[in-house]
């Protein structure tokens, strides 16, 4: 094929791959603000696994990336004058996943899962989720954090607030720089629906190279989602032991009536 031929046809196909990839399988992510510092520094780019909650949930602890629910405010406002060129690059930039994210685009970290009780804060200025004080390393500012000031309108602070209960089909989500980040606190929870997918690493800049790992941070957290379905989780006490109880009145009895279908059994069979 003559060269002026397979150029074009070469970056057609890498555009298709391209476009393929982003929509199915992985996207790059623009960090547009602090609110993940120090996990995520604005100008991050990281890659998201978009196939990743296809073959499984969300776990407690995961970076991902998210469309907003309609009440949540943006984070990276789009220039509404901006020129033609300006948005037909940031369209084809969009296409193939490497341009800046969209008003609703949001990227912050699971806390809490469906059924999970979270509050905040012990004299630590720890979370807690289903009654388990958590060790978070990445958070930045929790000991200067200051518990008590009175909330600011359209603000999440203080980094104090009450229990909440994580709804059905729904994430507790929070970034990482608790005193500037706006998140589940004051904006509400996030459909698991909405997840695009989990953050996994970052790639931009080179010198930040890093995985998104969080290690055991929640592993020591019991599980709360039996509280979303109103099951009863194995380990309850009172549900055992009416069990145990159960068991208890019922062996006799089908003991007895096994007995008695042997002894039936065997007159039959009597020549």
């Amino acid at each position: 094929m003559p060269l002026w031929q397979e150029i074009p046809l070469l970056l057609i196909i890498a555009l298709g791959l391209a476009v393929l990839v982003r929509t199915f399988f992985f996207q790059a992510f623009f960090i547009p603000s602090g609110s993940m510092e120090d996990t995520l520094r604005r100008d991050d780019r990281v890659i998201v696994n978009k196939l990743s909650y296809e073959f499984g949930d969300p776990e407690r602890g995961d970076v991902i990336v998210f469309k907003g629910p309609d009440n949540w405010v943006p984070e990276n406002a789009v220039d509404p004058n901006s020129s033609f060129f300006t948005r037909l690059g940031r369209g084809l930039g969009d296409l193939v996943g490497i341009s800046q994210p969209g008003e609703k685009d949001f990227i912050k970290r699971v806390i809490g899962l469906p059924g999970d009780h979270v509050s905040c804060c012990d004299v630590k200025g720890r979370i807690y989720v289903n009654g388990i004080p958590i060790d978070e390393p990445y958070v930045t500012s929790t000991k200067d954090a200051n518990l008590d000031t009175a909330k600011t309108p359209g603000r999440c602070g203080p980094r104090a607030f009450d229990e909440v209960t994580v709804e059905p089909g729904m994430l507790f989500v929070m970034g990482d720089h608790r005193l500037v980040s706006q998140d589940s606190r004051c904006q509400g929870q996030v459909p698991i629906e909405n997840v695009i997918g989990p953050a996994f690493s970052i790639v931009w800049p080179v010198s930040r190279w890093n995985g998104l790992d969080v290690g055991d941070t929640f592993s020591k957290v019991p599980d709360g989602r039996a509280n979303a379905s109103g099951q009863v989780s194995p380990g309850d006490p009172a549900p055992l032991g009416a069990l145990l109880a159960g068991a208890a009145v019922m062996l006799p009895w089908a003991t007895a009536r096994r007995v008695r279908a042997l002894k039936g059994e065997s007159r039959r069979l009597r020549p």
